[in-house]
């Protein structure tokens, strides 16, 4: 893998700049040991980075910190599959001897991150939760991994997830189950549950998680931390598991990879690094991002849709979100209810679910794909199943709708900057492991609902594309994180984090969860 394409590390200096006004919101938790106004514990991994440039911190001090937190707080939430305590300290001796000697590794100098475990890691195990790969130990680092350890990242662990990446919650046979650290009786999400749930509990500063059901940003919003689903294809998936290894890199139509963290800048910062062409295409392609649309939150143009009958919202979730609406109008944001003219939301899901059959299925087992095959020739007409058993002819049938639907939103964008919508229809719910996923249900304040639910609100991102940035924007009653999904335009990943950093200035933000000082 070669370094980082001057245009990365160029996007990484001007996205510090560009939100410098977001950097530091929040540097100082009440309770929390602090270094000369850094914290260490759950401050921003943008902080972070300064005081180790300013030498506050040493990178072999704040690892150390870091593993001495998983050592007094993982137990309660089980975020991990591996911790590699002695090559991530063995790292950071080697950050600091470099910045010793005034030589800088990266823009992510002697920085503690973690990694989800469906991303292969050179040398350190990885398992994407199953038992078949329990002891697989990659040679070659996924392009993701690699990009952030060429960036000066000290990688510390990897992060649970469900079985291949295939639940909103995350637990499997390698590693159990993990715990919400608002409340461990209930999910972080999935399927980068462990790592919304790490960064939550101070466990280090960043996360790179997948998403193609909302696997980045349920968990975020679960855990309320921040998470942000990229543009389709400018962060490379090679590298990750599902599909089972070896996999040749592909050009995806849903899945993406992206970055968690505890603050909208630290999205930015992150994304500068893993975004851009890998392999032969870097050889002539280039990356960059246009700046945000609009220098002030008042000066965004944004349309919104909280509670519909495509799915309505828990009333807790709802109050919370009508509280951040309420925050952003009172700002001065000019807000239009209404989903983009010609978007039909039903229509769109069943397009969704039909494309994440057909995906899903591609590393399905025959005997699996069999019967869902029967079941559709004995009169199954689910979308995921016609998905799964599909032509290529009813595929690209199917494919046509999707890049429809694109063209509507970027329509839609060209009147309005922004599209705020809930994440999830509820908060954070009880473990349910029972093994027929559609037969569960997720209890709300006014009754119980389809498991299958939980996909809707990621649904538009997801099919047509477009970036869309989590954000914490409250708690329920109960005292759940609530978030808001800022969905933004094609390839203009910046503007829905710049608004997501906006935002926090007015109304929400990270917390720190309870018991977690």
């Amino acid at each position: 893998m070669s370094p980082p394409q001057p245009s990365r590390r160029t996007f990484i200096t001007a996205a510090s700049a560009l939100l410098g006004s977001a950097a530091f919101l929040g540097s100082t938790r009440q309770g929390v040991a602090s270094t000369r106004g850094f914290d260490p514990s759950f401050g921003t991994a943008t902080e972070a980075l300064a005081a180790l440039k300013r030498r506050t911190i040493s990178s072999r001090e704040l690892t150390e910190h870091v593993f001495a937190r998983i050592d007094r707080h993982n137990a309660r939430i089980n975020a991990f599959v591996t911790l590699v305590k002695e090559q991530a300290l063995a790292q950071a001796r080697r950050a600091d001897e470099e910045r010793a000697r005034k030589r800088t590794l990266g823009p992510l100098h002697g920085l503690p991150i973690f990694i989800k475990d469906t991303f292969q890691t050179a040398g350190v195990r990885t398992t994407s939760g199953s038992k078949t790969l329990e002891n697989y130990v990659p040679a070659q680092d996924a392009v993701v991994a690699a990009r952030l350890k060429q960036a000066g990242a000290i990688l510390i662990g990897k992060t649970n997830t469900p079985e291949f990446a295939s639940d909103l919650q995350a637990y499997n046979d390698v590693a159990g189950t993990t715990n919400n650290p608002w409340d461990v009786t209930r999910t972080p999400g999935g399927s980068t549950g462990g790592g919304a749930a790490a960064l939550a509990a101070g466990f280090g500063f960043l996360e790179v998680g997948s998403d193609i059901g909302g696997s980045i940003r349920v968990p975020a919003s679960f855990c309320g931390v921040y998470g942000h689903k990229p543009t389709l294809n400018i962060v490379p998936l090679d590298g990750h598991i599902p599909p089972p290894p070896p996999a040749l890199p592909a050009l995806e139509v849903l899945p993406v990879a992206g970055p968690l963290a505890r603050s909208a800048s630290d999205l930015l910062l992150e994304l500068g690094v893993l975004a851009g062409p890998a392999g032969d295409d870097a050889r002539a392609l280039r990356w960059s991002v246009p700046a945000p649309r609009r220098k002030s939150l008042r000066e965004y143009k944004v349309g919104v849709v909280l509670d519909t009958p495509y799915c309505p919202v828990d009333p807790e979730v709802l109050k919370t979100l009508e509280n951040a609406l309420a925050a952003l109008r009172k700002a001065g944001v000019q807000v239009t209810e209404g989903w983009p003219p010609g978007f039909d939301a039903n229509a769109s899901f069943e397009n969704y679910m039909f494309l994440l059959g057909a995906t899903m299925a591609s590393g399905f087992p025959e005997a699996q794909v069999e019967a869902m095959r029967k079941a559709v020739e004995a009169g199954a007409r689910d979308s995921y199943l016609l998905g799964a058993v599909s032509s290529y002819r009813g595929w690209t049938q199917q494919n046509q709708l999707r890049l429809r639907a694109q063209a509507t939103w970027r329509d839609y964008f060209k009147s309005y900057d922004i599209f705020l919508c809930p994440v999830a229809l509820a908060a954070a719910f009880p473990h349910d492991h029972s093994p027929d996923i559609i037969s569960r249900t997720i209890p709300t304040s006014a009754g119980p609902r389809a498991y299958p639910d939980m996909w809707k609100w990621i649904a538009p991102a997801t099919l047509t594309g477009c970036p869309a940035t989590t954000i914490p924007v409250g708690r329920t009653s109960a005292g759940l994180p609530v978030s808001l999904q800022a969905i933004g335009p094609y390839m203009e990943d910046a503007t829905p984090i710049d608004f997501a950093a906006k935002l926090a200035e007015v109304h929400g933000g990270f917390e720190a969860p309870p018991g977690f000082a």
